[in-house]
């Protein structure tokens, strides 16, 4: 049984709350990838709600543990930050990573959807250094026909992205970047996303050009709490924008997003949840509280 129908059990199969009912939701909520502050700090508001409201019925209850959950989370559009009007000269949007997360095909998913909402996004193959990573980006361009600028392996990423913005500017303005996620330091990791930011910069340098830089941290639903870890690393040192949750079905427990809420006050910006361009959708508070819940 997944987790949201281990928490449609627990909830439908009492009549009354027992004693022990809000300490089993809470270690219910931990093993669901909540941390364990943040699931003390929800079932003590839902405790207090109870008191006050005098709810004794598990399925009332229920409708208000959703609702709390909903306020726990982030809300964000990613789609108006992409859109902004007026739009700035260039938008570049860093997707950041350990590797095996899902970067390269979140790039190509960001891609197609942007391109379907009227961009002219050029994907830039910015991750040089593993194997294979510039090749699988040239064909999601091929089957999606959108430009992908890349050097040969093991090239300076920041030239990647260099000679993206040149062709960006005569297109649609719109970079995606997929970055390299072998980078074993936060300050390997700082050097290199300065280093990209600079030679934007120094390129793009001139009277009304605007550079509008985007960071999101794309995460394996499925690693649970080791994602949290990812996140706190990856936001020290380049301060994110959000996050994008990979690989998200019913095997994923989904718990970590309120905890990147909550612990770290990052937004979820979109769900993957298949294999297909089309399996990406913006990140929906409401929807998602509903859907963990059961």
């Amino acid at each position: 049984m997944n987790f949201a129908g281990r928490l449609r059990e627990f909830f439908g199969s009492r009549s009354a709350l027992p004693g022990d009912f809000f300490d089993s939701l809470g270690d219910l909520l931990v093993e669901g990838d909540f941390g364990p502050g943040p699931a003390m700090k929800l079932v003590d508001r839902l405790e207090q709600l109870s008191k006050k409201e005098k709810i004794t019925d598990p399925a009332v209850l229920k409708d208000r543990f959703t609702a709390l959950l909903a306020e726990e989370l982030l809300s964000a559009d990613p789609d108006a930050l992409v859109e902004q009007e007026p739009p700035p000269t260039l938008t570049v949007i860093l997707l950041l990573g350990v590797n095996g997360v899902g970067k390269t095909t979140t790039a190509a998913k960001l891609a197609a959807r942007y391109r379907d909402r009227g961009k002219k996004p050029i994907l830039a193959a910015a991750d040089t250094f593993r194997a294979g990573a510039v090749e699988q980006l040239k064909i999601h361009g091929e089957k999606l026909k959108i430009r992908v600028v890349a050097h040969h392996q093991g090239g300076d990423p920041a030239a990647v992205v260099y000679d993206a913005a040149e062709a960006a500017l005569a297109g649609g303005g719109l970079i995606i970047a997929d970055t390299a996620g072998r980078i074993h330091t936060k300050s390997a990791l700082v050097e290199e996303l300065k280093k990209i930011d600079r030679v934007l910069q120094q390129k793009l340098e001139k009277p009304g050009f605007s550079l509008r830089c985007i960071k999101w941290l794309v995460l394996d639903a499925t690693t649970g709490r080791n994602a949290l870890v990812q996140a706190e690393i990856f936001h020290r040192a380049v301060d994110l924008d959000g996050v994008i949750l990979t690989k998200y079905d019913s095997s994923a427990r989904g718990g970590v997003v309120f905890s990147l809420a909550s612990e770290l006050k990052l937004p979820a910006m979109f769900l993957c949840d298949g294999e297909g361009y089309h399996h990406i959708r913006p990140f929906n508070p409401d929807d998602f509280a509903k859907q963990f819940a059961g």
